[in-house]
């Protein structure tokens, strides 16, 4: 295995950080801990944006992230994001738009089943859903345009953070908001320390850990500002439409 790889972010040489046991988890975090699988996980550190990935799980083809991440063992170390993660992020968006929301389309990126969605039409939102490993045969070249994307729990999982931005990119309307959720990595990853941090967790799929630099860093490439509300909850917007003006104050 190389000791250097480049950042999939500002594409910087990478050095080698630590290795951990392929099953370790975000369950760990409330006390469940699986079996050691044997299986050794390296992650790799860029020194200039600190974007931290695990290079060799990025490699994988579609067939290989379902064969040993996206299977029937999945709910038992990610138990919230069947039903309780959607329904509670549908009533977050609710509450922090209201009525506003409604003359606007929307499209819940990574969206899974689409549960979330859903909710939202059901309260009078244009709502769409749209997940790349559930509708296979939609290509994101063919969903048009959005007002507002969200993309909660996505970011972690994605190996080309490159074409991911891209994407949402393309699919952003003049003037859009993407809102998006992911647990920053700063004062949690550093250079020379075993990576002990419980969201480094390879059976979840969480194979790109993002520091806010790299996150500006994505942003800047796409020309769009990043704005961050707190540790996990983010946005990357251009213009703020007067929709959403309550969130971003003097931006």
């Amino acid at each position: 295995m190389s000791n250097h790889y480049p950042c999939p972010v500002c594409g910087a040489a990478s050095a080698l950080l630590d290795v951990v046991d392929f099953n370790k988890s975000c369950e760990e975090q409330r006390g469940v801990f699986l079996p050691l699988s044997g299986a050794p996980i390296y992650y790799a550190l860029c020194p200039v944006c600190g974007f931290c990935h695990a290079p060799e799980i990025a490699a994988w083809p579609l067939e290989e992230f379902e064969r040993w991440i996206y299977n029937d063992g999945y709910a038992a170390i990610d138990p919230d994001y069947l039903q309780t993660r959607p329904v509670n992020n549908a009533a977050s968006l609710v509450s922090m738009f209201g009525h506003r929301a409604l003359p606007i389309r929307h499209l819940d990126y990574g969206g899974g089943s689409g549960l979330m969605s859903r909710l939202l039409t059901q309260a009078g939102w244009q709502s769409a859903s749209y997940d790349p490993y559930v509708d296979r045969d939609m290509q994101v070249g063919q969903l048009g345009r959005y007002d507002l994307i969200t993309a909660f729990e996505v970011f972690e999982h994605v190996p080309d953070a490159r074409q991911l931005m891209a994407d949402l990119r393309s699919l952003l309307a003049p003037d859009g908001v993407i809102l998006f959720s992911t647990l920053v990595s700063d004062g949690h990853i550093q250079p020379n320390q075993r990576l002990t941090w419980w969201y480094a967790a390879p059976r979840n799929g969480h194979i790109s850990l993002y520091s806010r630099e790299s996150l500006a860093t994505l942003a800047q490439h796409h020309a769009l500002r990043y704005a961050s509300f707190s540790e996990v909850f983010h946005a990357f917007i251009d213009n703020v439409p007067p929709w959403a003006a309550h969130l971003f104050g003097g931006l």
